[in-house]
């Protein structure tokens, strides 16, 4: 029996840059890719991967399609699944030890649940290797807020 041992050598940057948001809306989606491929050409990362990391309990992550009509069908959805006038335990704020601005956002959780808090994409040649329709989404559920998502850039330069 034989080991193969294979030795690989190669530039490997690690870039950590947290971007800032300014949500409007309660229930909001927003494209941010390009921010992403910015960051990408800026740090010459060739072959790798980029972690998008949403740092909120009440805001997601998504790939899919930016379309207009598809965005409000997606709000429509969630607002389904978990309507904000429904009855939650966790916006009985009287039974908790809160903040005075703590929010009855119950709903905000329930569809940041059902949704993902962190994307990971690969990296070739440069550019994210996305599909021709998709987009990373930054789905906001609590709004209007501050925000923030950590992109991690990782790989061969």
């Amino acid at each position: 029996m034989s080991t193969l041992l294979v030795y690989w050598c190669a530039v490997m940057l690690v870039k950590s840059e947290i971007i800032e948001l300014k949500t409007h809306e309660p229930i909001a989606i927003y494209n941010i890719t390009d921010y992403i491929s910015k960051l990408l050409e800026v740090t010459g990362v060739k072959n790798g991967h980029a972690l998008v990391f949403s740092r909120h309990t009440t805001t997601a992550l998504a790939i899919n399609e930016y379309e207009e009509r598809l965005l409000e069908d997606i709000k429509v959805h969630l607002n389904k699944l978990a309507p904000k006038d429904g009855k939650y335990l966790h916006n009985d704020l009287h039974l908790r030890i809160v903040p005075p601005d703590e929010p009855i956002n119950a709903h905000s959780h329930l569809m940041a649940m059902m949704l993902n808090n962190s994307e990971y994409i690969p990296i070739i040649d440069g550019k994210l290797a996305l599909g021709t329709w998709q987009s990373v989404l930054f789905v906001e559920l609590d709004g209007p807020r501050d925000r923030t998502v950590l992109i991690q850039l990782c790989g061969e330069t």
